[in-house]
This record gives structure tokens, sequence and C-alpha cells, in this order.
């Protein structure tokens, strides 16, 4: 392929096109000769498509917010000693609960790893260009305080957190939330439902779910909105911090 001139050059970059422009200029005539012209023009929309997918790839992961951004489902330490099911792993990694709108918990004790692999749930899913958002419970309370007093606040903030197609929440139910707090939970765990995906991490189990909700209407409408089509994994004991520890 002959060398393009600055025109033409010019106006792939004013179309957004300079992942296609690197690629036409990156390609070694030596190796590419003999090849038809559209087995060349082929080899660049390959190159140059690979080059937007990564990119677009690494800024679903940028913007997910994730605490431990090079987590990865494929170098999980003590599976079978932490009593992890590999299938079901595996299976997570697919994103196929994604596309069938199921929810996942991860619920163990402290330091049991439940944020590396919520982190790594939403790594994957940006990996298969699915948008994803990490947050902690505390900073959800957080941010919803600074929305609601606000113009809008409330729609802007439910806007926000029903739109990502996987939202992982941290440290669920770590702090009791307060009545307000519960109505706007139940308000966004209603959006979500059977639209999106939501991963929760918690060190309390199922049965003690409702009573820190505040065991009323809003605990079991909330808990009515979770429980059901949700991959339960149980991340065991073993203290995970402890052992990244030892291991450095």
């Amino acid at each position: 392929m002959s060398a393009i001139d600055i025109e033409t050059k010019r106006k792939l970059r004013e179309m957004g096109a300079t992942a296609l422009l690197e690629a036409i200029e990156a390609q070694d005539d030596t190796l590419v000769m003999g090849l038809c012209f559209e087995e060349r023009i082929g080899l660049v929309v390959d190159e140059a498509h690979s080059v937007f997918n990564h990119a677009k790839v690494e800024g679903l992961i940028r913007r997910a917010g994730l605490r431990y951004p090079t987590a990865d489902l494929r170098r999980l330490d003590l599976v079978e000693e932490r009593g992890l099911n590999r299938g079901v792993i595996a299976q997570l990694a697919t994103c196929s609960f994604i596309e069938r709108r199921h929810n996942v918990v991860f619920q163990g004790f402290t330091g049991s790893g439940k944020s590396y692999l919520g982190c790594a749930l939403a790594k994957q899913a940006c990996q298969h260009r699915i948008r994803a958002h990490y947050i902690r419970m505390p900073d959800l309370a957080e941010a919803w305080a600074l929305a609601r007093d606000k113009p809008q606040g409330q729609t802007k903030f439910l806007n926000k957190y029903a739109s990502f197609t996987l939202l992982v929440i941290d440290e669920w139910l770590l702090d009791h939330p307060d009545e307000n707090m519960r109505s706007v939970l139940l308000e966004l765990l209603e959006r979500r439902y059977d639209t999106t995906s939501t991963v929760f991490c918690t060190q309390y189990a199922k049965k003690d779910w409702h009573s820190r909700l505040g065991s009323g209407v809003h605990a079991d409408a909330i808990m009515d909105r979770i429980v059901h089509n949700t991959i339960w994994v149980d991340t065991g004991n073993h203290n995970m911090r402890e052992h990244a520890a030892m291991n450095q």
C-alpha cells in the first residue's frame, strides 16, 4: 500500500479514524508483498479494530472505578481451599448471567476475597464490553446524601445507578441503612429488577439481611427484589489479605 498523502491523513483524523491511519502506516510492505488490495485492506481493518476494542475495554475498566483494577477471575488463589466452585466461577466469567439479568451474591468472612471477586467480575464484564460500576455501600449512601437535597437530585442519582448493566455493591449492609436510604434502595433495586444485574459483596448471611434492613415493609420489598434469580457464592473463611501479605 503506497504512502498516504498529508490531505488524506488529515481527513482520516477528522473522521476519527486515527486507529485506521496508524494501522495503515504501521503495515510492513515486505510482509504483505504479493497480497491483493482487498487482503491488505482486510489486515489493516483487523488491526485497527483490535486497537479500537482494546481502547474501548480499557475505557470501560477505567470508568468502572474498581477497587482492585488488576483483579482477574483466571488468577484466583486457594480456590479449592476456600470452597469455591471452579465451574460456577467459569460460568460467571462468561457473563451469561448478565444476559439472563440474574444477580450474584459473594458472601463470606471479612478478608475472604469478596471485594476482589466483585471487581474481577466487573472487569470481566468490561472485557465483554458491558458497562459496569463498582461502589462500596458507605460510598453509595454518601452519594445519596449529597444528591437528595439538590434539584432533581433523587432522579439523577437513581438514573445514574440504575443505568449500569452490572452494578457491584461492596460492603452490602455493613451499616444499617436508615429509613430514607431504605426507600431509595428499594426504588433503585426496583428499577434494576429483571432489567440489569447487581452483585452484592457482604459478610452477612441471607438470614441476617432482613433485620439489617429494618425488618419492616421496606426490608420485605428489598429482599424480594434480590433473592430471586440470584447466584449465591460462599467465599469461605480464609483470610486472603493475610495470604496475600505472606506471599509478597
